[in-house]
Order: C-alpha cells, then structure tokens, then sequence
C-alpha cells in the first residue's frame, strides 16, 4: 500500500503585479496556513519518502514551510509541475520508484483538483463522506489530499486511489483561510 499525499500551495501574495508568476511569494496568510498544515501533518504522522515540488517560488516557499521533517525525505524540484495538468501528474506519478512509500506532490489548480478527482474515481460520483464532498468541491491554497494506494506507481491512474483525508487551512486549530 502507498500513500499520496497532495498539497496545493498556500495563499500567494499578489502585492506586486509586475512579478512573473512563477515568483510570486507567499501572503503572510499563506505563511502561517503553511506552518499549521505543518503540525498537523506531524501530528497525525503523515511524513513522505518522497517530495515532488514545483519550481515556482510559492510551491517552494510552502515546501520549506513544512520543515524540519522528523525523518528527512528526498526533495525535488521539478519545473514540469508547474501548473501542471492531471495527466502530466500522472505521468510523473508513473514514473516513481516502487521503493517509495509516500509522495508528497506541492503543486497547483486546476491540475491537483483534477488529479484527485481523477484517482478517488467512483468514491468521487457518491460522495461518500464529508472529505470526499468538500473535495469535489474544490481544493483550496494550502489544502491536503491524503490517498491510500493500492497499486504500484507505473500503474496509477483513474479509480486508483482512496480518499483518507481532506484538511483545509481555515478548519486547521491555528490556520487561516
């Protein structure tokens, strides 16, 4: 059994409008809702072998908000991701090692709500419990998708996924919206 974790990125900041996308920073919201998904991750023990982060300086800036780790897992950038859309994070998913355990992708929207969708398959279309209907409907900056999987990586893809949790910033004890 695997575990996918998926995590858009916190709140960026807009402040400055002559930035390029790709370095827009994180809005002082953003920051904390990033170190609150961090306790809570250490909390309930979610910590990945593998962390797949987009380059862009937001999905980064979320990354190290999750630091330190209690064990240290591989980190990669990856320009690919970079708004990236579901099939192209299949794609990479494929590409993992069977050796890994746990990834965490950092990523963004539309392609990390797709891709959840996407893997919780059937579970999508009945809605079986309170994660599974907040997540369809929608996933916000900072939000968390944790899936068990039960396939090999080189074989996910639609359906293979089941939805464990679903945690939110604004519902964190010291996030934010």
């Amino acid at each position: 059994m695997h575990q996918l974790l998926l995590l858009r990125h916190a709140k960026s900041s807009w402040d400055d409008p002559k930035l390029d996308d790709r370095e827009r920073p994180l809005a002082p919201r953003g920051r904390q809702a990033a170190a609150s998904m961090r306790l809570v991750m250490r909390d309930t023990g979610l910590a990945p072998d593998l962390v797949l982060v987009s380059a862009a300086r937001r999905t980064r800036e979320t990354a190290e908000a999750l630091e330190p780790w209690d064990e240290t897992p591989l980190i990669e950038l990856l320009d690919e991701l970079y708004l990236a859309e579901r099939d192209s994070l299949i794609r990479i998913l494929n590409g993992i090692a069977v050796t890994v355990r746990s990834v965490l992708v950092v990523a963004h929207n539309p392609g990390l709500h797709d891709l959840a969708l996407t893997l919780a398959g059937a579970q999508t279309a009945n809605h079986a419990d309170e994660d599974m209907r907040r997540l369809s409907r929608g996933f916000p900056t900072g939000a968390l998708a944790e899936f068990s999987i039960a396939t090999s990586w080189d074989k996910l893809g639609a359906g293979g996924g089941r939805l464990q949790r679903f945690l939110v910033p604004r519902d964190l004890p010291t996030g934010s919206a």
